[in-house]
């Protein structure tokens, strides 16, 4: 059996999983260590190594929330250098010098003990081969036994040979020397008492719900055992054969022990190693305006605290797996800050064209020259189309601002005009006359040719123009009641009606209010921008999940049907503004 160096787990001070400490508290602890380095044990420094780095984080994410929440912008967010991971370093250092020093006077240690015991088993040889009175030589075996018993640590390789050459020795001086039958039998039975004795301790060991305290507790009792003389030699592989099969039984459990914590270190290693892969894999190419970086920081920051929930991975590839992840985190807000410093020039040029567009409108809006004010108003309102986003905080006053310009002129425009009763009159007719020729479909005759035929009367209703305003609700719902009937009877996509529908609406506000085209398609234009980005926060997620994990086939399902109605509604909101584009190049 080998000498031990393994630190009893069961003395082992209380760890950071057993108790809760500040940074102050650990580094505080960490200065204790420094200062008596001999009882220095590595699990605890590296728990409170992880445990401090782990609190400092967690500080500077709070720090840089608050810093966010007070109205702060990310990318002008630095980082405070903190006092307490300065003397954190300096303090590791100290230990780390003074652990290498202790380690390199044990080594010298050890080869002094290993030469005391080589010369230890050479007295022993001379006694077993110059065996002289009985009495003296059996004093000095007891002397040479003491001493072997009193130098502990030695090189490990060497510490099985060197046993076996002593307990030959040991065993040649009990079965050689011609001892008093009476003394000789004494010191068997002390020896036997010892060792079963040892054989209780390591057969309870097998209960201790801390197994690797038990496995410690273990290596002592066989530094015990070793040093214990020898039993009668009927006894010897009966009492040692109980031993074995004690110590047998607690190694098992400590090697299972640690084969389950391998395995769930190297699926912690797995899950990091998705997550890192899921980082690195951002397409830059991909993030072109404000709201996609804010989506991807979002995702990025969920991944953060995904990471905060798994475990340790094995620990040569802890530090490494980190180092990884954080490298491809300050890549992402790298590229993140100098995107938004790029923006911020561009934003400003932007925010000046359309402060002087919001100038002309309000120049322009108590003209009373219709024709000629109207023209250059939609001119100006095309033109604000092209210049690209401004900053958050002045996006919704500069429209507001613009519009209500725009607003206000053809307010009084509409109010200086005078509606054409005859005209609403005529389009009444109209109306009736094409929910008369629905009416009179029969969609079981010829479905293909009553579908072609709804098709165009439901183009045709969209063309009329207005009806009389107490006319307008009986008429719609009528029209509206019967499409429904006929679409469901024909199987006509529902999205069809929809775009007929704006259609209708689209002429509409053309007649009374042009400028209200050009706030139809502002709306409809944010919510494409908003369906884009949960579109991809979907298929993010769809990625996420195949990569790093097995769920059930049910959230995989719900999400892509999530993602198929979102494409739909996308679609038709994108076919909404190609009409109402349209519409406008024909003014």
């Amino acid at each position: 059996m080998a000498d031990t160096q393994d630190t009893n787990l069961s003395e082992m001070p209380e760890t950071l999983e057993e108790k809760t400490r500040s940074n102050e508290e650990i580094l505080l602890r960490l200065q204790e260590i420094a200062t008596d380095e001999n009882h220095a044990n590595k699990q605890e420094i590296d728990s409170l190594k992880q445990a401090f780095y782990k609190q400092l984080n967690a500080e500077q994410e709070a720090r840089k929330r608050t810093f966010l929440e007070n109205g702060g912008a990310e990318e002008e967010y630095v980082p405070q250098p903190d006092s307490l991971e300065e003397e954190f370093k300096k303090t590791m250092s100290v230990i780390k010098e003074k652990r290498s020093t202790l380690s390199g006077e044990q080594e010298k240690q050890k080869e002094l003990n290993l030469q005391i015991k080589l010369s230890i088993i050479e007295e022993l040889k001379e006694l077993v081969e110059t065996p002289e009175d009985t009495n003296k030589s059996y004093q000095e075996f007891k002397k040479l036994q003491q001493q072997w018993n009193e130098v502990k640590l030695i090189p490990q390789g060497k510490a099985n040979e060197l046993w076996k050459s002593y307990q030959v020795y040991v065993e040649k001086f009990y079965d050689l020397m011609k001892l008093n039958h009476e003394f000789r039998e004494y010191d068997f039975k002390k020896n036997l008492e010892i060792k079963l004795r040892l054989c209780e301790t390591a057969e309870k060991l097998a209960e201790e719900p801390d197994i690797v305290s038990a496995f410690h507790q273990l290596q002592k009792l066989h530094q015990e055992f070793r040093d214990t003389g020898p039993v009668s030699k009927d006894l010897r592989d009966e009492v040692w054969a109980r031993f074995k099969a004690a110590s047998t039984l607690i190694n098992r459990r400590h090697q299972k022990h640690f084969e389950v914590q391998k395995e769930a270190e190297q699926h912690n290693l797995d899950q990091k190693t998705v997550i890192c892969e899921i980082v690195e894999a951002i397409d830059y190419s991909q993030l072109t305006y404000h709201a996609a970086w804010e989506n991807k920081t979002q995702e990025i920051i969920a991944l953060q605290n995904k990471w905060k929930t798994i475990g340790f991975a094995p620990q040569k590839a802890n530090v490494k797996i980190f180092e990884r992840f954080r490298k491809a985190c300050d890549e992402f807000f790298r590229r993140k800050g100098e995107y938004f410093k790029s923006m911020k020039e561009v934003m400003n040029t932007n925010l000046d064209k359309k402060r002087a567009l919001c100038q002309r409108a309000e120049e322009l809006k108590e003209s009373t020259d219709w024709k000629a004010t109207a023209a250059e108003l939609s001119k100006l309102q095309k033109e604000w189309k092209t210049v690209g986003p401004v900053q958050k905080k002045y996006s919704e006053a500069l429209w507001k601002r613009f519009i209500g310009a725009c607003d206000y002129f053809f307010a009084q425009k509409n109010q200086a005009g005078s509606s054409n009763h005859a005209v609403e009159v005529e389009n009444l007719e109209k109306k009736k006359a094409i929910i008369e020729r629905l009416t009179a479909l029969n969609p079981e005759t010829d479905t293909e040719d009553a579908a072609q035929q709804v098709q165009q009367l439901m183009t045709e209703w969209s063309s009329i123009g207005y009806v009389p305003f107490k006319e307008k609700d009986q008429i719609a719902k009528q029209y509206n009641e019967l499409i429904d009937k006929l679409l469901k009877q024909l199987h006509i996509d529902a999205s069809a009606k929809k775009l007929t529908n704006f259609r209708s609406n689209v002429n509409n506000m053309q007649e009374s209010s042009p400028q209200s085209l050009y706030r139809e398609r502002e709306k409809l234009t944010r919510s494409a921008e908003i369906m884009k980005n949960e579109l991809q926060t979907y298929e993010n997620n769809l990625g996420f999940l195949s990569a790093s994990s097995k769920k059930g086939n049910s959230l995989l399902t719900e999400l892509n049907r999530k993602v198929e109605k979102l494409k739909a509604e996308l679609s038709l909101t994108q076919e909404k503004i190609k009409v109402i584009d349209e519409s406008l190049k024909t003014e």
